[in-house]
């Protein structure tokens, strides 16, 4: 090296964040060989830390497939699948289930709250399971970041449907996990509670910085997104950013 090159400044290089959730070549296809119905064809993508993503297509399309493959939930018949810079293609159930409770939260169309708990309750179980000490202080604090502060000791069935949403976006967000999977969060609810429970669910995604990978038919409410990833008969048709 010379002089002149040894007082030049060293220029650190990007820092690239790994994927949170990453797909290479995935395939799904159920049934026999003889007779195999592929539900999922060569999807590849990567998303990254904080990315709020769109999965949008008609219904039979394979959407909650690939939701389901990337929570770990159902097992691929081909490619490779990350999450969190883990390989869960062919990882054992209590691994996955370690992996999942320390990355990913879950809301689904049918809120699945447990019927004979409270609010609270509800929301502090998945850190009850995982020995949080503070479990029910923190279930009340992300209650509180819901709107729903003054239910903590409601039952589900005396909620509204757009309360008991709520209810399920504290529930997965609590946790403070990287990941947060959403399947059609409004497709059981009325436009006007819609909206608010997809306003709660931004600013949650955004209080614990996940990235949000949400499954819709709504064109509007894909396009509030930053990124759209389009399913089609199993493949991805379309990778854009939204608009």
């Amino acid at each position: 090296m010379t002089q002149k090159d040894a007082n030049q400044p060293v220029m650190s290089q990007p820092v690239i964040s790994q994927p949170v959730i990453s797909l290479a070549d995935l395939k799904l296809q159920l049934g026999t060989t003889d007779h195999a119905t592929e539900i999922l064809k060569s999807i590849s993508v990567d998303i990254p830390s904080g990315q709020k993503v769109a999965i949008l297509g008609p219904s039979g399309a394979g959407k909650t497939s690939l939701l389901m493959i990337m929570a770990g939930l159902e097992q691929a018949t081909g490619g490779t699948v990350t999450m969190a810079g883990h390989d869960i293609t062919h990882m054992g159930e209590d691994d996955l289930a370690a992996l999942r409770r320390d990355n990913v939260g879950i809301i689904f169309q049918a809120f699945r709250l447990i019927p004979s708990m409270t609010a609270l309750q509800n929301v502090a179980v998945p850190m009850n399971l995982a020995g949080n000490k503070q479990a029910e202080n923190i279930a009340a604090e992300m209650l509180e970041k819901v709107g729903l502060g003054h239910r903590l000791h409601h039952l589900p069935d005396q909620l509204s449907g757009g309360e008991q949403q709520r209810v399920a976006i504290a529930r997965a967000i609590a946790p403070r996990p990287r990941i947060l999977l959403a399947d059609e969060p409004t497709g059981n609810l009325d436009s006007k509670t819609g909206a608010l429970v997809i306003e709660t669910l931004f600013e949650a995604t955004a209080s614990v910085g996940a990235a949000l990978i949400l499954i819709t038919h709504d064109v509007s409410l894909a396009a509030q997104c930053e990124r759209i990833l389009t399913i089609e008969d199993g493949k991805l048709v379309a990778d854009e950013v939204a608009k």
